[in-house]
């Protein structure tokens, strides 16, 4: 199984007709992967906690609240429900992969649902909400090679038919080109492989403490892009602009075979 990074921009994704990104995410199982997995793993950039914690790690699989965490969005935004089914055999694993791994005690969390940083790519991804999700917080005091290593421990998961996805958060106009300078710099950096200037972009990347003045919306990708593993190979999947500031691209992870 692939590991894949998804820009969902804002929560309206979920309901404007007119983001280009929605078309990419609707066709996602005739174009991007066809095999159902067992099972989602979310990390998204809206749950922060000072250690890794996981939820839904209770017994059964009863259905995810649907955790509407923005403000000041149209009405019909917060009647939005996904009530996929969680997945505490993931939580589980999950939980035994980063302690084994030296990432210390992971706080298991059975009453928290699913953040809008998961839900709104997925009700388009997969509408039916009949997979399994866990979601796995980030450390936003740790930086991006903490995150790379988490990856790495998450990487068997892959075998197990499980979908590894990392998440983060007016139309018209030409891309700002601070924002057009660090989206293109990433693009040539995962696609030629320098992971090692991926986990320093903070130092490395032109703007890149402007377009992530707090870098954890990016860690979900350091995330996905561990767990394909050192020699990874990525694949730009999708690529779009709202508000001549924010990119939708979004990328596949997959191992090489070199």
């Amino acid at each position: 199984m692939d590991t894949f990074f998804v820009s969902h921009g804002s929560p309206t994704l979920a309901v404007d007709e007119s983001i280009p990104a929605r078309g990419f995410l609707r066709s996602w199982r005739s174009r991007v992967l066809e095999a159902a997995p067992r099972a989602i793993l979310v990390v998204s950039a809206h749950w922060d906690t000072r250690d890794p914690a996981v939820n839904g790690a209770v017994d059964g699989a009863a259905p995810h609240d649907t955790i509407h965490d923005f403000y000041g969005f149209p009405t019909p935004m917060y009647q939005l429900k996904y009530p996929a089914p969680s997945a505490p055999n993931l939580a589980k694993r999950v939980k035994e992969l980063l302690e084994g791994a030296g990432f210390g005690r992971v706080r298991e969390d059975a009453s928290r649902g699913l953040d809008h940083g998961a839900w709104v790519p997925l009700m388009l991804m997969y509408p039916e909400a009949n997979i399994p999700v866990c979601q796995l917080s980030i450390q936003s005091r740790k930086g991006a090679a903490y995150h790379y290593n988490m990856g790495k421990a998450l990487a068997p998961l892959r075998d197990e038919g499980v979908l590894v996805l990392g998440s983060i958060g007016p139309d018209g106009g030409p891309i700002a080109k601070w924002a057009e300078g660090f989206d293109t710099w990433l693009k040539e950096s995962l696609i030629n492989g320098r992971h090692d200037d991926i986990n320093n972009f903070e130092e490395r990347a032109p703007y890149g403490k402007m377009v992530h003045p707090w870098p954890d919306h990016l860690f979900p990708l350091h995330v996905a892009l561990g767990a394909a593993g050192e020699k990874a190979k990525a694949e730009l999947i999708h690529h779009s602009w709202t508000n001549c500031t924010i990119s939708y691209a979004s990328y596949r992870f997959s191992t090489s075979s070199d």
